[in-house]
């Protein structure tokens, strides 16, 4: 990424620079009147993406500043494209009406970002995929050689808290599971987005891994998760582990920062008990073509043998059952 100074900027792109700023790992989609505007690095990586025009809008420190545009009406699709090709966008709006009159005051317009849209925090019907839940993942505790040398046997049975949320549905459960068993849960789960620390190996899922996240001491990520559904205790929803409590803080922390600090209406944490679950390891459930074939798509699947729905709400459903058989 190519580091630009705000010197000297417009008043506009003064605004650009500060949001930006404060969303590096993202692509800002700036609002323009009828179209969100991407600018230097963003434009150009977008542009590419989404096969549209580069072009160049005005100047910064001598240079032309590369551009380029989606209209508003039509910015889902645009949406739907770049987090299907890994990107995040943070999407900033203009936050007061236009102003009118001679008396109106001069300058740019408010702006603020309104929201993060990533891979795991979607809620839109035209952003997600039929027949698959869209989770985000938050894994917590000992994991890898994050914690000294270990043998592999013990380093097999070291504990690993999980926590999922699908935003679109409201669904929250969270398991505790060891390091040996943490490939048939990221198999079963199909997580859209990880959150989970650098050290720990996520396999064929590391393409899902997110920027990397911060994670709280147990008594912080306690009192943090209570806070987020007023409670006095998050034992008030059933019993947690503590790396069960730091990765459904972690999760919940994630997803309202996604939403500009408004945690969207979720279910209470559930504690689920892996041991209730039919265990598939990563080939067996690749073999058996249960979610998807084996060239990714879902064609000759049992899903699409079974799945009779009419809503992609309940696509998703009927794939949630099919991919965790009870035991």
């Amino acid at each position: 990424m190519t580091r630009y100074s705000p010197e000297g900027a417009t008043p506009a792109m003064a605004q650009w620079f500060a949001l930006k700023a404060e969303n590096p790992e993202a692509l800002l989609f700036f609002r323009m009147g009828d179209f969100y505007e991407l600018f230097f690095d963003d434009a150009t990586a977008a542009a590419a993406a989404l096969d549209i025009a580069l072009t160049a809008r005005g100047s910064h420190a001598g240079d032309p500043i590369p551009m380029c545009g989606v209209p508003v009406g039509a910015a889902s699709a645009y949406l739907a494209r770049l987090i299907r090709r890994g990107f995040r966008v943070a999407v900033a709006e203009q936050t007061e009406a236009p102003r009118k009159g001679k008396g109106a005051a001069k300058g740019p317009l408010a702006r603020a970002v309104v929201r993060v849209v990533t891979p795991g925090t979607l809620t839109e019907d035209e952003l997600l995929e039929p027949g698959r839940s869209n989770l985000l993942l938050a894994l917590a505790g000992e994991a890898g050689n994050g914690r000294g040398r270990k043998s592999k046997a013990a380093e097999a049975e070291s504990m690993i808290g999980a926590a999922w949320i699908d935003v679109s549905t409201g669904l929250f459960e969270t398991a505790r599971v060891t390091q040996a068993a943490l490939a048939a849960l990221l198999g079963r789960l199909d997580p859209a987005e990880i959150l989970a620390p650098a050290e720990m190996a996520l396999g064929e899922h590391e393409s899902a891994r997110a920027p990397e996240v911060l994670f709280p001491n147990v008594e912080t990520a306690r009192q943090r998760l209570a806070a987020a559904f007023d409670v006095a205790s998050v034992d008030a929803f059933g019993t947690f582990t503590d790396e069960e409590a730091v990765a459904a803080s972690v999760a919940v922390d994630y997803v309202q920062r996604s939403q500009a600090g408004k945690l969207p209406r979720l279910a209470h944490p559930s504690p689920q008990m892996e041991g209730g679950i039919l265990g598939i390891d990563p080939a067996t459930r690749a073999s058996l073509d249960i979610l998807r074939a084996r060239d990714g798509g879902t064609e000759h699947t049992l899903f699409s043998a079974m799945n009779q729905t009419v809503t992609s709400a309940g696509a998703r459903m009927v794939a949630e059952w099919l991919g965790a058989p009870l035991a």
